[in-house]
């Protein structure tokens, strides 16, 4: 059984930014060790964002533009890095955050509308 191209895409590019998002942000909780431990678990960490990054790149590539891609991967990334900031950092998100979500989900809009 194979899965569509759009569902195999955004669940790699999911899962690709859930550890992109732990990479880049997860050392946040982890002040006191040293920055040279941090950077090296961090590129560990992002190895595997690589893993899943690439292959859904590569796979969506041609269902999707480039610039389509790049767009679902901008508007997973603030949906991960969302619910990663409430629930593991800790951090409230406020009405101007979400006011700017809505732009980007606008900007979304206009890229994926299929104009005349």
């Amino acid at each position: 059984m194979t899965l569509p191209v759009p569902l195999l895409t955004i669940g790699l590019l999911v899962g690709s930014n859930i550890f992109m998002t732990f990479a880049w942000y997860g050392h946040l909780k982890f002040k006191s060790s040293a920055l040279v431990t941090v950077i090296l678990v961090s590129w560990g960490i992002a190895f595997f964002e690589y893993v899943l990054q690439v292959p859904a790149n590569r796979i969506g590539h041609g269902y999707f533009s480039a610039a389509e891609l790049k767009t679902i991967q901008e508007v997973i990334t603030l949906s991960v890095f969302a619910v990663f900031s409430v629930l593991y950092l800790k951090e409230p998100l406020h009405w101007n955050h979400l006011v700017g979500f809505g732009f980007i989900a606008a900007g979304a809009f206009f890229i994926f509308h299929k104009w005349a």
